[in-house]
């Protein structure tokens, strides 16, 4: 194989031997006077003489072009293939790395993807590795689907796991602690009074007498899922669960359908004045008309609860990504004019810390308030 740091200033030298050749032999004294010998020779003789100097000078002139274009000819074109056998080499030996630019480092952030990246360093331009995830293709409705998981599929798994996890591993030792000390300590104390600050202070009022303790680990589940999702999104290298409207949607389905199944048990039959609006202390004059109106609102209620829940955990968890990753961006745009625009970005990661904390207390506590609120809808 040929070095390319020793062949290409050999075949230049060639190229450029051949691009002179062909700027100075179309003005040879040989070649220039070609056209005058064959014009003398058609001029000078008579229809029968017509031949001879005619073709003199077209034969000699045709072998000298000849001659001469075919050693030009095949100077040109070796030098040309051998100038492109070492652009070969060199492209074969230097291979090609893509770098990311700022919409592929900015975006995949806050989409969801079928690669999850980890971190490792390529070099000054990669910091990242990405690990493809497998497709499980499944043919529904004469439509192929893939089933397979996703990256906010797999940190939805991961927060689930570490939600188990770390609420195990805390009973544990509160439970450890209290035999061996008589008292919780260190990391189980803390968690505990955040717990039982929710429970007592901040659920149970809202739930309601009477059973209303019954759905707090729902709450508190809902809590600590939340957060720990929110959480996952701002770490380098991974994504929040909860900046996908699917992943909101399905906890704000959960939670609708325990709040029906709950206002069932604590109803009965009465359950159906959640649905259709009949007022008992009105004449049927009235009552007509108005459960005409308002039935179709209380409908309408049942479903506008899930949906603000869905969109207000969605849109905050993905408007404060966009905001820090805009103000990234600047720095891709004006390079070190743009330093401010970091500092602001740092503020608001550190802001998005206390939202990602707020909006898992929100969610979490609107789900108790409508347990209770349809749990007391006979009152």
């Amino acid at each position: 194989m040929i070095r390319p740091h020793l062949a290409r200033p050999r075949s230049l030298s060639l190229l450029i031997a051949a691009v002179m050749l062909f700027l100075i032999v179309p003005f040879h004294p040989g070649r220039a006077q070609e056209p005058a010998t064959a014009k003398v020779g058609k001029a000078a003789t008579p229809k029968g003489g017509k031949a001879t100097p005619a073709k003199v000078g077209k034969g000699a002139g045709a072998k000298v072009g000849k001659a001469t274009g075919t050693k030009v000819g095949k100077a040109a074109g070796a030098n040309v293939k051998k100038a492109a056998a070492v652009k070969v080499d060199t492209a074969a030996a230097a291979p090609v790395r893509k770098v990311p630019g700022p919409a592929e480092i900015i975006m995949p952030h806050i989409t969801d993807s079928k690669h999850v990246e980890l971190p490792c360093i390529k070099s000054w331009e990669e910091w990242n590795c990405e690990v493809a995830l497998p497709t499980w293709n499944v043919k529904i409705g004469g439509r192929v689907v893939d089933m397979g998981p996703t990256k906010h599929v797999v940190f939805l798994a991961l927060s689930g796991l570490v939600c188990v996890v770390l609420l195990l591993l805390t009973a544990g030792a509160h439970e450890r602690h209290s035999r061996e000390v008589g008292r919780p300590k260190g990391f189980a104390a803390g968690l505990e009074a955040v717990i039982l600050y929710l429970r007592n202070e901040i659920y149970i009022p809202v739930l309601g007498p009477h059973g209303g303790e019954k759905f707090v680990p729902f709450t508190l589940t809902l809590f600590f899922f939340i957060v720990i999702s929110n959480v996952f999104g701002l770490l380098p290298w991974g994504s929040s669960p909860t900046g996908n409207v699917a992943v909101t949607a399905t906890l704000a389905i959960i939670t609708f359908i325990t709040v029906e199944i709950a206002g069932m048990r604590a109803l009965g039959k009465g359950y159906i004045n959640t649905i259709v609006y009949w007022p008992h202390d009105m004449s049927l004059a009235m009552k007509l008309p108005l459960t005409f109106v308002l039935t179709p609102i209380e409908i309408l209620g049942k479903f506008t609860k899930p949906f603000a829940l869905t969109i207000r955990l969605f849109a905050n968890m993905i408007a404060g990504h966009v905001i820090i990753l805009a103000l990234f961006a600047l720095m891709f745009a004006f390079g070190a004019y743009a330093l401010p625009g970091l500092v602001m970005a740092l503020g608001i990661m550190f802001l998005e810390i206390l939202v990602a904390f707020i909006q898992a207390f929100i969610f979490s506590l609107l789900a108790a308030v409508f347990i209770g609120q349809i749990r007391a809808a006979h009152h």
